[in-house]
């Protein structure tokens, strides 16, 4: 499982011109399932989501979570972080979990983000979306973790 993990001021996605998931202060999440990936991939990236600490306190150190602020989270499913472009110039996409696979598991991702108590907002999944999103900082941060069976 991968995520981009952006602190936000704001963000929204839109479908057809319709706003479906809105947050302020918070994180964006766009996450992808790689093949192999189960509930303890989707366990370990909610916790991870929950408690990493990219906003800064009063000296300006990142000590605070999402969970600290009272922040909320929007998670955007997004395959394309599995594309592998080594060769050629049309990316492969082999790696990412089969779509009926994966809307389970970014589902499950957002169940346990909301269990801890965390606002969950959401894009679309299987939609053309756009998403707007406010980048505070910037701060960007990579998070993977290959499934169980491959670690």
């Amino acid at each position: 499982m991968r995520a981009v993990v952006q602190r936000v001021t704001q963000a929204r996605v839109l479908v057809d011109g319709d706003t479906v998931g809105q947050i302020g202060e918070g994180l964006v999440v766009l996450l992808a399932v790689g093949k192999g990936d189960g509930e303890e991939e989707a366990a370990w990236m909610a916790s991870k989501i929950a408690g990493l600490r990219i906003f800064s306190d009063a000296q300006g150190k990142f000590n605070h979570s999402v969970c600290d602020l009272a922040g909320q989270v929007l998670v955007v499913s997004q395959f394309t972080l599995y594309g592998d472009a080594r060769k050629g110039r049309r990316p492969s996409f082999t790696e990412a979990e089969d779509p009926e696979v994966a809307e389970r598991l970014v589902e499950r991702v957002q169940t346990l983000l909301a269990a801890q108590g965390i606002p969950v907002a959401q894009g679309r999944f299987r939609a053309h979306m756009l998403v707007e999103i406010h980048n505070d900082g910037p701060v960007t941060i990579l998070l993977d973790r290959p499934p169980a069976t491959r670690a």
